[in-house]
């Protein structure tokens, strides 16, 4: 489960700026600070894996591109739109990658991929379809509310949303997996 724990910070360090965005926006009602104080997040989060020498993943990269592009706009249009809809092409991308068969073997610990792999298989398509519910859920907020509405909102369900599946998920494989584990261990009836 550290795996998994460090993909979920993984993702969140990817969307830092865009949380910076809102905490700022909701916190100041000001877009051209809440977009260049993003920027510079995202640009000071590559700079510091430069400064440690580490390599910079092609994530990092695309989401340090999709919060200079869409602060930009936000910015050039003073629409804060570019920046709302932003989460919704890193939810979309996550999804494509989870509909990879077997993503999440690598999150598990071998004695959940000798138990319960056919569960782990089937949360990592669950995953994607939340990946893909919450892109879609994005747009229509970022389209239809106001700023604050989808900031407060989009927080909130970001939070609580993947929350909600990762203790699902961890509580079915874990239930399964140790009725599975006493099923095997139980000597057969003759």
């Amino acid at each position: 489960m550290k795996n998994l724990f460090d993909a979920g910070k993984l993702l969140l360090l990817d969307m830092a700026s865009t949380f910076l965005f809102l905490v700022v926006f909701l916190a100041t009602k000001s877009i051209p600070l809440s977009a260049i104080l993003g920027m510079a997040l995202g640009i000071a989060q590559i700079g510091w894996q430069f400064a440690r020498r580490k390599p910079t993943d092609t994530m990092q990269w695309m989401s340090l591109f999709l919060v200079l592009g869409s602060s930009a706009a936000t910015l050039i249009t003073d629409d804060p739109r570019f920046v709302m809809v932003k989460p919704s092409l890193i939810y979309a991308i996550f999804g494509v990658v989870m509909l990879k068969p077997g993503w999440m073997n690598r999150y598990l610990p071998p004695v959940a991929m000798e138990v319960v792999p056919d569960i782990a298989f089937m949360f990592g398509f669950v995953w994607s379809g939340l990946m893909f519910f919450s892109a879609a859920l994005n747009v229509i907020v970022a389209l239809n509310f106001s700023v604050v509405t989808w900031a407060s909102f989009m927080l909130i369900y970001g939070i609580v949303s993947k929350a909600a599946l990762f203790l699902i998920v961890y509580a079915t494989m874990r239930y399964v997996g140790v009725r599975r584990r006493r099923a095997q261990m139980t000597p057969a009836a003759v």
